[in-house]
């Protein structure tokens, strides 16, 4: 099979995805919401962190279509946008309880 050059553009864009899976509270959130839709409150909640730190990341994902949200009157609800993603992060969650010893 000859080999194809990956586009500029492709390049930058999956590099972008793998920038926002390097930061240790994108991964928390993403995981969380992996799990179940939430609001920027419940997020915060449950991760023990700023609403405004929350916001500021999720606003990260969802330029990154990662995440996607939906209004329900004056709230947002936020919910995994590509389970392709999501897929390689539990993959690398899987690998790192393997070497780590079965986490």
């Amino acid at each position: 099979m000859a080999y194809l050059p990956l586009e500029n553009e492709l390049v930058e864009n999956i590099s972008q995805t793998f920038k926002a899976l390097s930061d240790p509270t994108r991964i928390r959130i993403l995981h969380l919401l992996f799990h179940k839709e939430c609001s920027v409150n419940e997020i915060a909640n449950e991760l023990e962190m700023q609403q405004s730190t929350i916001s500021h990341q999720l606003k990260y994902l969802k330029q990154l279509r990662l995440v996607k949200n939906r209004r329900d009157k004056n709230m947002y609800f936020y919910s995994i946008d590509d389970y392709h993603v999501m897929n390689l992060l539990e993959q690398t969650i899987d690998h790192s309880k393997h070497t780590i010893g079965g986490l």
